[in-house]
């Protein structure tokens, strides 16, 4: 049985090139490949994966609107599939994870998607959730941060290297976008050190029980036979 697939990663990790090379590997031996990728990236009507080293394919541009199990249908109807690759993942609805799911499920086709995990304010987005929650093979593609650690954050800065963490969640422009490891990316959105306001308050000493003061004694007073005796 066919498998929903789910590699993720930072940005820049070279996502898109590892999904070109897959096609490309189904393509040389003479299979069909269907690819797809997010409107929100496209620049015109036609759709084009590209990756930073500069090979590029032709895509199938989705939107939420889009039901996927449907047109993966009709394409596999038309001329025969071997592999579904989708590019930018992580835009996804949790609707159109499904119907990926049911293309590897029902019509027998491996899916292999590959997207972010979260964004610039460390929260997942919805697409790579519901992957995560169902996909059957996770996988993370890595990069490195500055330090030299595994990236697996990204932060949105502005123009002149200001970071942000307010804002919408999709940003389209990549270059807004820098990978870093967590340590790193906690404290460029100044999570750390953590501020007095946001430190644990100590907790309040307890108050102490005074003992009960000892009672004295009474007296003794002398019996008749005691003072008989002195």
């Amino acid at each position: 049985m066919s498998k929903l697939y789910f590699s993720y990663a930072a940005m820049n990790a070279g996502k898109s090139t590892v999904l070109l090379q897959a096609s490309y590997n189904y393509q040389e031996r003479g299979m069909h490949t269907l690819l797809f990728t997010s409107s929100l990236y496209a620049k015109t009507e036609e759709g084009r994966i590209t990756s930073r080293i500069g090979i590029n394919a032709d895509a199938l541009l989705y939107g939420e609107s889009d039901d996927l199990y449907a047109w993966i249908n009709r394409e596999h109807r038309r001329k025969k599939i071997n592999c579904v690759f989708v590019d930018e993942a992580q835009f996804l609805t949790k609707d159109q994870v499904w119907q990926l799911a049911r293309v590897a499920d029902r019509l027998d086709l491996p899916v292999l998607c590959y997207g972010l995990r979260t964004d610039f304010r460390g929260q997942l987005f919805t697409g790579a959730a519901e992957l995560l929650a169902i996909a059957d093979n996770l996988r993370e593609i890595r990069t490195i941060c500055h330090c030299g650690r595994k990236a697996t954050m990204v932060v949105r800065q502005t123009a002149d290297g200001k970071t942000l963490t307010t804002g919408d969640q999709v940003g389209i422009e990549k270059s807004m976008y820098v990978s870093l490891c967590r340590m790193h990316w906690e404290e460029e959105t100044n999570r750390w050190p953590v501020s007095s306001t946001k430190a644990a308050k100590p907790a309040p000493a307890r108050a102490t029980r005074k003992k009960p003061a000892a009672k004295k004694k009474a007296p003794v007073r002398a019996t008749p036979q005691r003072r008989a005796r002195r």
